[in-house]
């Protein structure tokens, strides 16, 4: 599985366009074959994190040329964004538990 997690922070008075952009690229990088998930938080100091999963970097790569994204991406540097920092990571380990489990060895 490839995490991706891009963090930033918006310019002074860009929220209200970049709302209706983040809110397409929310629902159009679930068309993606491979995409598993995705959440966004922001942050009590202004920054903005959002974690998404691919199953593969093939389906990231399908995620990174698809051309709304592309545009998007430039939108966001020349209007939206005064900083951002975007990572990219391989899971190399997953453990999952819930309480409806009660199996300590799953820890």
């Amino acid at each position: 599985m490839i995490v991706t997690v891009f963090r930033s922070r918006l310019n002074p008075g860009a929220q209200e366009e970049y709302g209706p952009m983040a809110k397409h690229m929310s629902e159009l990088v679930q068309s993606i074959a491979g995409y598993i998930s995705h959440k966004g938080f922001v942050a009590e100091d202004g920054e903005r994190v959002t974690i998404v999963e691919f199953e593969s970097e093939e389906a990231l790569r399908e995620w990174r040329i698809h051309p709304d994204h592309a545009k998007a991406k430039r939108r966001g540097i020349e209007s939206f964004f005064s900083d951002y920092k975007f990572q990219i990571c391989n899971v190399i380990r997953e453990r999952n538990w819930t309480a409806r489990s009660r199996d300590p060895a799953s820890v």
